[in-house]
């Protein structure tokens, strides 16, 4: 029941359903968010009467009473969305506290020092999350005090001093709210309800959902619990842990806590708390029944779980559990393991591990033989190599990131407003904190390198400066940090390719059993697609051949065959082109033995391969033995108004039929070669940009008549067979597919452009208005990451059933970005595409993504 109480809603219920020890209190649904938005952010007519009602079975289960001054219960009210929103929204412990029922907390519990340490707290958090009254403010107050008493840690002060901190927060309260701390509990209560409803459209929030691409809820429930206390003294403490390592895997409990403190003490960073390992020091019994915890919740869920729990006077409780956020490599583990285990089978554990998140196994890592200027030693919060420029702010971060640099967010510590920030650094650094801490967690949800607590570590925000050891670095120094280590090093240190580990070949064996969709790559080098066929790319879907032209000599070569006056010269610039492609050719060829190597012919305009720099126009001239200004003159006739629409693609075939002539020409040359030599070449031709059949028509044949002529000049008498097929990037392409499939021998999507010229969206200037469809919910997500399904999509769908009432066993591919995404997979195998194409690096993450889609289909099969 997600969707409707919340993931914390949903698990606090059903935890207390299997028998755990969870204090009692109530959830208000995501339906009444919703109802609260959608009514101008006006509280529902009778919702504090329902609220009212169910307090009193609290208060009947509890034997107390809210707002009691003799016996008092206290209430939190945290929040909690269907998706995991970790710090996003708020929460507000402690309430039901005012004047007399501190003294009544005081008195039932025989602790003084403890009821003042709640009440100001909830003076703190109630003015800060509902009031708006910054947490600074309270915190200078905090800080005066505890210097007053000659005290450093909030847990050494008196409670004199508590006393008189009480009176300077209610001034603090009373300074930027003109009112009173509220003393009717029910008032504290309503507030704080509708505040966490608020919270849902603060801007954090709103950014946390666009990054991880969160749509389609309602709002936030809000769990309304009794309080229970890990402030109340050495016998007391709170923390948070994991029931395996969210960052290796490894099947271990894992997390930290704290002695007398509350829960939002560990989350917060404000204290860096101890491993809980370290528990069976203080308490064994409480540590030992974690672990019977530990095991009733994986055997239960059967997956890793996130737990907060506290424990009050030797009593533990449980105040959350929810599916851990881990990294990428520790998922894979995680998910292999449990096979292992024999909790989940191999298909449930494909469904595991988020597609993308294989991403993070493929990043380098730092050369365990470079030599290393370590500084400090940190907590390794989050693995990784990051390397980048000192920023203070999150602003600074993203503004800094946007203009191009590579950054590292340092700070004391993050809070949920510098998301942003952190999404847009290279990686996090705190001095304070934990592994459980708010940049840990958010980090690790990311796969964002982060290093935590290092404590050596002073900053200094107004000077834009940290000191460590006794060295200083500036915003424009660079360090590296590790993840993996929570090393902390000076300048940038050496990276190397990862190395992977045996549970994804596990993954990825079981990911290919289970997939039809094959996985091909976009390469234009062997490197590129030997190392993606090193990943497990089946086939090149995608080679541009534009970019072999931009190097070396090529390039004057090219823009001599541009410049040329005539057909004439013209060939005799593409004579000297040919024997580079042709090498290029051999090459994927040889690197792809036995695979298809889809070439697509030059598409880009040919002004993309000259230069409006004077300079090199003036050498380019001297070069070809051309007046200045005849090589100036033809670069404005080339000029386009719009040239992604202009004479690019078949179209410059059709117009330059010697350009097709070449390539064609090097290709079947370079196929010859390789099978003479024993290579089992097999090229395919994919003639770009065609709107109606007759180009293509017409280029099929002139590719046709070449491949025989370059036979016969060969003298070879071989069975050379090289498929020609197009893509289809106009949408006039996809609608009349019946007729351009008469002459096809395969498709080819090119989603890019499809993107591009459905929407009329311009890919080069979308950026300019994007960010404002995204934050106004316009688009759910950028239709050039993500394939429009809806619109795209159908083009698509098109295509593929007009293609096939011609041929119905005509190959249909996708050789767009969208390629690599695990949604536009999902999308392509319910489509009945034969392959997707991606660059190498996304290969892994395709792979996977495609046997999640077969086993999404064969689940929805059996329903």
């Amino acid at each position: 029941m997600k969707q409707l109480l919340g993931g914390k809603g949903a698990n606090l219920a059903e935890m207390t359903s299997i028998g755990l020890p969870v204090p009692p209190g109530f959830t208000i649904t995501t339906n009444t968010c919703a109802d609260y938005n959608a009514a101008g952010g006006q509280m529902p007519e009778g919702l504090m009467d329902e609220v009212k009602a169910n307090m009193a079975i609290a208060e009947k289960e509890l034997g107390k009473e809210f707002g009691s001054a003799t016996n008092p219960l206290l209430m939190s009210v945290r929040s909690g969305a269907a998706v995991s929103m970790p710090g996003m929204m708020d929460t507000v412990l402690n309430l039901g506290l005012n004047d007399a029922a501190m003294a009544g907390l005081a008195a039932v519990s025989s602790n003084r020092r403890f009821a003042l340490d709640a009440y100001r707290r909830l003076i703190n958090m109630f003015g800060d999350v509902v009031m708006g009254v910054g947490h600074d403010k309270f915190e200078e107050q905090f800080d005066l005090i505890k210097a007053k008493y000659g005290v450093e840690l909030d847990t050494d002060l008196n409670e004199d001093g508590l006393d008189e901190l009480i009176v300077a927060y209610k001034a603090v309260y009373l300074d930027h709210t003109g009112e009173e701390f509220p003393q009717d509990p029910y008032a504290q209560l309503e507030k704080s309800i509708e505040a966490v409803f608020k919270s849902w459209n603060i801007p954090r929030a709103i950014r946390y959902r666009q990054i991880n691409e969160i749509t389609g809820l309602l709002g936030t429930a809000v769990n309304v619990q009794s309080m229970v206390f890990g402030n109340l003294g050495v016998d007391s403490g709170t923390g948070v842990a994991f029931t395996r390592d969210p960052a290796t895997g490894e099947n271990i409990f894992y997390g930290e806590f704290l002695i007398n403190a509350q829960g939002e003490d560990v989350v917060a960073g404000i204290r860096t708390p101890q491993p809980v390992s370290e528990m069976v020091e203080w308490k064994s019994d409480m540590y030992d029944q974690l672990l019977e915890i530990k095991a009733t919740l994986e055997n239960h869920y059967r997956e890793m779980q996130d737990i907060e729990y506290t424990i009050e006077q030797d009593k533990l409780y449980l105040l959350q559990t929810r599916t851990g956020k881990r990294t990428g490599l520790a998922a894979v583990k995680i998910a292999v393991d449990m096979v292992t285990e024999g909790r989940l089978t191999d298909k449930e554990a494909l469904l595991r591990v988020p597609a993308s998140d294989l991403n993070q196994l493929l990043l380098p890592t730092f050369n365990p033989d470079a030599p290393r200027d370590v500084l400090t030693r940190g907590l390794p919060a989050s693995p990784g190599a990051s390397a980048g420029l000192l920023s203070f702010s999150a602003d600074e971060a993203v503004e800094r990131t946007l203009k191009g640099e590579t950054v590292l967010l340092v700070r004391k510590e993050t809070s949920p407003e510098d998301v942003s920030g952190m999404h847009a650094a290279a990686g996090i650094l705190t001095s304070t904190g934990g592994m459980t801490s708010h940049a840990a967690v958010v980090a690790r949800g990311w796969g964002k390198c982060c290093v935590a607590g290092a404590g050596e570590i002073f900053i200094d925000e107004g000077k834009r400066a940290v000191t460590i050891n006794g060295r200083t670095f500036g915003d424009q120094d660079l360090l590296s940090i590790d993840g993996s280590t929570g090393e902390v090093m000076a300048g940038a240190v050496p990276t190397q390719d990862p190395q992977l580990s045996e549970e994804f070949v596990t993954l990825m064996e079981w990911a290919d059993r289970c997939r039809t969709l094959q996985v091909w790559t976009n390469a234009d080098t062997p490197q590129d697609a030997e190392r993606a066929r090193g990943y497990g790319a089946e086939g090149i879907g995608l080679c541009r051949t534009e970019h072999m032209f931009f190097e070396g000599d090529r390039i004057n070569n090219m823009r001599e065959m541009i410049l040329a006056q005539n057909e004439a010269d013209r060939r005799t610039a593409l004579d000297k082109l040919l024997p580079h492609q042709r090498k290029d050719f051999h090459g994927l060829f040889k690197t792809m033995g036995g695979l298809s190597v889809t070439i697509r012919l030059l598409d880009p305009p040919l002004h993309e391969f000259l230069t409006n720099d004077k300079s090199i126009q003036a050498e380019l001239a001297q070069a070809l033995g051309l007046e200045l200004e005849t090589v100036r003159t033809r670069i404005m006739l080339l000029h386009e108004i719009n040239p992604m629409l202009g004479h690019r693609g078949c179209r410059l075939s059709i117009t330059y039929p010697e350009i097709l002539e070449m390539q064609v020409t090097a290709i079947t040359e370079a196929a010859i070669t390789c099978e003479r030599e024993g290579i089992d070449a097999r090229p395919e031709i994919m003639i770009p940009l065609v709107g109606t059949h007759k180009e293509l028509d017409i280029l099929r044949q002139r590719t046709e008549q070449r491949i025989a002529l370059t036979k016969k000049a060969m003298n070879y008498e071989g069975n050379l067979n090289i498929p020609v097929g197009t893509m289809i990037e106009i949408p006039r392409a996809a609608l009349t597919a019946d007729e351009v499939a008469a002459h096809a021998d395969f498709f080819s999507f090119g989603t890019n452009d499809l993107t591009q010229m459905t929407f009329g969206y311009s890919r080069d200037d979308v950026n300019t208005f994007l960010p404002d469809y995204l934050n106004q919910e316009i688009l759910e997500k950028d239709p050039f990451q993500s394939l429009d399904t809806s619109g795209v999509g159908q083009l698509v769908e098109m295509g593929v059933s007009k293609g096939r009432s011609v041929n119905e066993d005509m190959k249909m591919g996708i050789c767009g970005e969208h390629g690599g995404d695990p949604a536009s997979i999902m999308f392509c195998h319910n489509a009945g595409l034969d392959y997707v194409s991606c660059s190498p690096f996304r290969v892994p993450i395709a792979r996977l993504a495609a046997a999640q889609a077969s086993v999404a289909q064969e689940k929805i099969t059996k329903l």
